[in-house]
C-alpha cells in the first residue's frame, strides 16, 4: 500500500496491491481501511471498474467492463450490482476472437443486477425492444421494431410476444398484421418451410409456434444474412457481393465449422433430415443450391433434432432450440473456417477444379442406401487400398487420422468406421492425404526456393546488383475470418506442371511462397497420384468384366493388377526431377 494513512488505518488517496503479480490493484480514495469515494480498480481477470465505492462494494455511478466476456456496464451501483439506471453493451464475438460488427446494448432500469422495469433493447441485428421487463426478460407491455421498420405492439410473458393481443403500427414498409393466422412476419426470401416439424404439435399451436420462431429469426436476420453470403464465396477468387448462391458443399461446412456434427448426427442424416421433395440423386449432391430461405429452414429443423431433448417443458419449442443453436452453436463458431478444403482460401481456389472429378470417384465407391447412394469410411479406406496410395508415408493409420481430423473424439480412430460421409468430408480427406504424399516433393521445393532465396539476397547484397531491384512487399492474404463484404484476391498459379514454382524476387515473402507451394501440392497430388490411381484402377475393372470369360486372359490381368502403384510413382518422379530440375 502507497498513499495517505490516518491513525494506522489506509485514509485518503492511495493504492493497494493483492497479489506479487501486480494485477489485481485498486488506487483511489480509502476511508479507515476501506474503498470509499472514487477509484479504479483492476482485477486478475483483466476486467476493471472505475467509479464510486462504499464500504469496499460497488456503490454508485461506475463504469464496469468484463475483458474477456467484451462487456460493458455504465450506470448506478448498489451493494456491488447494477441496479437503478444504467446502459450494459455486449460486443459478441467469435471464438477466434473476432468481433461482429454490431453488438447488442440495452439501456433502462436494472435491479439486484437484472434487467428489470423499464428499458431498450437494441439487437445487433438492427431490431428494437421498448417496453417492460422482469428478471432480465421481456415481461408486460411493449413494441419490438424490425430491421426494416415494421413495428408490432403487445403484451410479453417470459420473453415471448404473445400473439393475439399483437397490433402491427405504420412502418417505411408498410404494416404486417399479426393477428391473422396465415400470416407471416417474413419477406419471400426468407420464408420458412418447416411444415415436418409443425405437423408433430398440436393443430392449436402450430400457428403460434411458427410465430415465435419467426420473431427469433428476424432478430437475427443481419448475421444470417451476413453467414450466408460469406460461406457462398469460399472456394471462389472473384466474388461480387451478392451474386453467388450457396451451394450444399458450403452448408456442409458451415454445419462442420459450428460442430453440429458433434451433437451425434452425421451430415448425410442431416441430408435425410432436410431432404423434402428432391429427386434421391440430389440428396447428397455438393452441387444443390440452398437459397436464404431454405438455409433458415434447414438450421430450425436442425436444431429442434439436435436441442428438443434437452428442453424442459418450453413454452414454445421451436424458437426455445433455434434460439439455442444461434447462441451456442452458430453464432460463436459461424466464419472460423476450418478442414482442408476453404480454409486457406487461395489454396482452396486451386482445390475445386478437381471437384467435379472428385465427385465422379466418389460416385463411383458409393453403394446403395435405400433409394440413395452412400459411402462410409469403410468404403474410403478400401478405396485407396484398390488405389495401391497406401505405403510408409501415407499408411492406414495416418489415414484414418486425417479422417478423424474434426471428429468429436480423434483419438478414437476406429469409432468412425462405419459412419457415412459426404462429399465434402470425402473431399478433404484427399487433400489431407495431399499433404502427407506429396510431403517429399514439398520439402524438395522448398529446399530449392532456399537456395533461391539466398542467391537472390546474395545478388542484392552485391555491388554490381542495379538499385532498382524493389525489395519484397507483404502481401496482404485474405483471412477466411473476416467480415462478409471482404473479398478474397484471385490465386496466382500455374496449371503447367513444368511451371515455375519458386516466388518471383518482387515477392518473396516466405507467407506467400508457402501457400504457393501449398497449391502446387494439391496440383501434384490429383494429376499424378489420384487420377491417375484412379484411372487404372477402373481400367483394370473394366477389362475383369470384359474378359471373365476368356480363362487365357486371367494371367496378363494378374500381371495388370501389380502395375499401377509403380506405374503411377515411376510417371509422378519422371514429373517431379523434370519440375526441380527446370528451377
Amino acid at each position: 500500500m502507497s498513499g495517505q494513512w490516518h491513525q494506522g488505518k489506509r485514509h485518503g488517496k492511495g493504492t493497494a496491491y493483492y497479489n506479487e503479480e501486480k494485477n489485481s490493484w485498486y488506487k483511489g480514495d480509502w476511508v479507515r481501511n476501506n474503498r470509499e469515494g472514487c477509484g479504479l480498480r483492476c482485477y486478475p481477470s483483466g476486467n476493471t471498474y472505475s467509479g464510486e465505492w462504499k464500504t469496499n462494494q460497488r456503490h454508485g455511478k461506475g463504469m464496469m467492463r468484463w475483458l474477456n466476456l467484451g462487456q460493458m456496464y455504465v450506470g448506478a451501483w448498489q451493494d456491488g450490482v447494477q441496479h437503478g439506471q444504467g446502459t450494459h453493451v455486449w460486443n459478441l464475438r467469435r471464438k477466434d476472437g473476432s468481433q461482429y460488427s454490431q453488438s447488442n446494448r440495452y439501456t433502462g432500469e436494472f435491479a439486484q443486477g437484472q434487467r428489470h422495469g423499464w428499458g431498450t433493447f437494441y439487437y445487433a441485428g438492427g431490431a428494437i425492444y421498448e417496453g417492460e421487463w422482469k428478471n432480465n426478460k421481456k415481461h408486460g407491455q411493449g413494441k419490438f421494431t424490425l430491421s426494416d421498420g415494421r413495428a408490432f405492439e403487445g403484451h410479453f410473458v417470459d420473453d415471448q410476444i404473445i400473439t393475439p393481443n399483437l397490433r402491427a403500427h405504420s412502418a417505411p414498409l408498410g404494416a404486417f398484421p399479426l393477428s391473422h393466422s396465415n400470416s407471416s412476419l417474413l419477406g419471400p426470401d426468407m420464408a420458412l418451410n418447416i411444415d415436418c416439424l409443425l405437423d408433430m404439435i398440436p393443430e392449436r399451436k402450430r400457428d403460434t409456434e411458427r410465430k415465435q420462431v419467426e420473431f427469433v429469426v428476424l432478430r437475427q436476420e443481419r448475421e444470417l444474412r451476413s453467414i450466408c453470403s460469406f460461406y457462398s464465396r469460399l472456394g471462389y477468387a472473384r466474388s461480387p457481393e451478392n451474386t453467388l448462391l450457396l451451394s450444399r458443399l458450403q452448408f456442409w461446412r458451415l454445419l462442420k465449422d459450428c460442430n453440429i456434427h458433434h451433437h451425434g448426427i452425421t451430415l448425410t442424416q442431416i441430408d435425410r433430415l432436410i431432404r423434402e421433395d428432391v429427386d434421391p440423386a440430389e440428396i447428397h449432391s455438393p452441387f444443390t443450391p440452398v437459397l436464404l430461405r431454405k438455409l433458415i429452414s434447414y438450421l430450425v429443423i436442425v436444431a429442434h433434432h439436435i436441442h428438443s431433448k434437452d428442453m424442459v417443458s418450453p413454452k414454445y419449442l421451436l424458437a426455445a432450440c433455434f434460439s439455442k443453436l444461434m447462441t451456442d452453436d452458430i453464432l460463436p463458431n459461424a466464419k472460423n473456417v476450418k478442414g482442408f478444403l476453404f480454409r486457406q482460401p487461395d489454396v482452396g481456389v486451386v482445390a475445386m477444379n478437381y471437384m467435379k472429378r472428385c465427385w465422379e470417384v466418389f460416385q463411383l465407391f458409393c453403394t446403395a442406401t435405400r433409394d440413395e447412394q452412400t459411402m462410409t469410411c469403410h468404403h474410403l479406406l478400401w478405396m485407396f487400398k484398390d488405389f495401391q496410395l497406401l505405403d510408409h508415408k501415407l499408411t492406414t493409420r495416418r489415414l484414418l487420422e486425417i479422417i478423424n481430423t474434426e471428429s468429436h473424439n480423434p483419438d478414437n480412430l476406429s469409432a468412425s468406421v462405419d459412419l457415412e460421409i459426404t462429399f465434402l468430408e470425402f473431399f478433404e480427406v484427399l487433400l489431407g492425404c495431399a499433404e502427407v504424399t506429396c510431403e517429399q516433393v514439398s520439402e524438395t521445393l522448398k529446399e530449392d526456393h532456399r537456395v533461391f532465396g539466398s542467391n537472390t539476397e546474395t545478388r542484392k547484397d552485391s555491388p554490381e546488383v542495379e538499385t532498382g531491384i524493389s525489395s519484397a512487399q507483404d502481401g496482404s492474404q485474405w483471412d477466411v475470418k473476416t467480415e462478409a463484404n471482404e473479398i478474397p484476391e484471385p490465386a496466382e498459379y500455374t496449371d503447367d506442371p513444368e511451371g515455375e514454382i519458386m516466388c518471383r524476387p518482387a515477392e518473396n515473402n516466405t507467407k506467400d511462397c508457402k501457400l504457393e507451394l501449398k497449391m502446387k501440392t494439391v496440383d501434384e497430388f490429383f494429376n499424378h497420384f489420384f487420377f491417375p490411381a484412379s484411372d487404372y484402377y477402373q481400367l483394370v475393372t473394366r477389362k475383369i468384366t470384359e474378359e471373365k470369360h476368356h480363362p487365357e486372359s486371367q494371367v496378363a490381368l494378374d500381371k495388370m493388377k501389380q502395375k499401377p502403384n509403380n506405374a503411377v510413382r515411376t510417371t509422378c518422379s519422371y514429373h517431379v526431377l523434370s519440375f526441380v530440375g527446370s528451377v
